[in-house]
């Protein structure tokens, strides 16, 4: 079956582009502004969309986007809020492909084949459960799949080559890897050379691999694509600029970071 993201990177690829996604918390601030900031990102030339479901105890998340989390609940932000916002902004937006990322608390809180099936509705491509190990990851993987929701799972340089075919063989629509050791942010340098992942992940027969973690400037989507990642992810430096100066600051960033993914 076709998908957004085998459609989206044959369409990059034929053009000589590199993918560009960006992350935002849904409701922060709130439930409204989330829509019209994904809305502008798309504006601004972003390619995926990846979206996080606030969680109390995000143990991957770096300061910044723990603190989008807690903002976002303490605006009332529910799951169910959350899919409304990602169903509205389907609506529109038929192309897009749009992934979430959240922790399995919150995935198995009401039901997990409910879970699956209101991301399903609500038109989303992909789910990361960003403290399931490769190890256990194939039990939630196989529900998420049979309602046309891709399993992404997380790839690091360190990770064995075994775990590496695991994840391979799981993961759909794309990779998720991680620029450095340690958890998400912008404060963190990023390594520069990834060149051996994305060799081995490419012998293992993966989905493409995204490099993410630290992702803030141009020169970084430069450095991922130059590795041999299929594109690149920013979530931090996208979520510090809708925070601190509001919807145009975070799409004018993201329009930077994209024209980074163009032919040099």
């Amino acid at each position: 079956m076709n998908t957004r993201y085998d459609s989206m990177f044959a369409r990059l690829k034929d053009k000589g582009e590199g993918a560009f996604g960006a992350f935002l918390m849904l409701g922060d601030p709130d439930m409204e502004t989330s829509l019209k900031a994904l809305e502008a990102l798309v504006e601004a030339g972003v390619d995926f969309l990846e979206v996080g479901i606030p969680f109390s105890d995000p143990i991957a998340d770096g300061p910044t986007i723990q603190a989008a989390a807690m903002r976002a609940l303490k605006a009332g932000a529910t799951q169910a809020k959350c899919f409304d916002v990602l169903e509205r902004f389907r609506a529109n937006n038929p192309d897009t492909p749009v992934g979430v990322l959240t922790y399995a608390n919150l995935a198995l809180a009401h039901g997990y084949d409910q879970f699956c099936d209101s991301l399903a509705k609500a038109g989303v491509d992909s789910l990361l459960l960003a403290d399931v190990p490769s190890i256990e990851a194939e039990a939630f993987a196989e529900p998420a799949a049979k309602v046309g929701v891709a399993p992404v799972l997380i790839a690091a340089g360190n990770t064995p080559d075994a775990t590496l075919k695991r994840i391979a063989g799981i993961s759909r629509g794309y990779t998720y890897c991680v620029a450095r050791e340690g958890v998400t942010g912008a404060e963190t340098a990023m390594r520069t050379d990834h060149s051996a992942l994305m060799d081995r992940l490419k012998q293992a027969g993966s989905a493409p691999p995204v490099l993410g973690f630290g992702i803030s400037k141009p020169e970084h989507v430069q450095s991922a694509l130059q590795s041999g990642a299929a594109g690149a992810i920013s979530g931090s430096a996208i979520v510090s600029a809708l925070a601190a100066e509001g919807i145009q600051a975070a799409a004018k960033l993201a329009h930077a970071l994209k024209r980074a993914t163009l032919p040099q």
